[in-house]
């Protein structure tokens, strides 16, 4: 019989890049662009030490492992409203030793790290617009609707990280967030933000990076 469900959901297992995360129901299956420019380290936006940093919306904890990995010396929190998500999360993280420098936390986005600030914030939100939502595929279908619908627009969250981001980033940090293939839109929506578009497998379309002076001097 024919369900289809996600591959990764029947065997339990998805990988990005050479790393591999249990995965079930509960969390969207990993896929992000994010993934290829942290293989680079993100050269050459980022240069100094990465001591601290942020995931937001986390799911499986991927990204947030990611980071660990590719910088050796941070610590990194990671939040995600789902209290479900973040027990796939924990599994993973405990399966690469990571529990002590991996903090996870159910939050909304940035909810509860008041007076907290890093070098560097990644974020891998939910981004299907509201029609789009209307047309997935029932592969997709199978997956938490919680970590694909962003709004009418697809929008809702990343005007939040945006809104929020410069208050938890130290000076010179960076924001880093996938938006899907919406570069035309987020570029309406925010036309005085000075964004980089970094070339990905996918294009020059999917994923943003914003400094965080970048973001304040707009908000003044």
């Amino acid at each position: 019989m024919r369900t289809r469900k996600p591959l990764a959901y029947l065997i339990h297992e998805a990988w990005l890049g050479d790393q591999r995360f249990y995965v079930d129901e509960r969390v969207v299956v990993p896929r992000s662009f994010i993934a290829e420019l942290l293989r680079g380290r993100l050269s050459p936006w980022i240069s100094r030490p990465v001591r601290r940093a942020l995931d937001l919306c986390t799911g499986s904890g991927c990204l947030a492992i990611l980071l660990a990995l590719t910088f050796p010396k941070a610590t990194i929190d990671a939040t995600d409203i789902s209290s479900a998500a973040l027990a796939v999360a924990r599994k993973n993280v405990k399966a690469y030793r990571l529990s002590r420098r991996v903090r996870l936390t159910q939050a909304d986005l940035f909810s509860g790290l008041e007076g907290r600030q890093y070098d560097l914030i990644v974020s891998n939100p939910p981004y299907v617009s509201a029609a789009a939502m209307r047309k997935l595929p029932p592969e997709y279908c199978r997956e938490p609707r919680i970590a694909l619908a962003g709004g009418t627009d697809g929008l809702a969250f990343v005007r939040r990280i945006l809104t929020g981001a410069a208050e938890h980033l130290r000076p010179g940090g960076l924001l880093v967030v996938e938006v899907g293939h919406n570069r035309r839109r987020v570029e309406r929506a925010f036309p005085h933000i000075p964004f980089i578009w970094p070339e990905t497998s996918a294009g020059d379309d999917c994923v943003f990076l914003v400094y965080r002076d970048d973001l304040y001097n707009t908000q003044q």
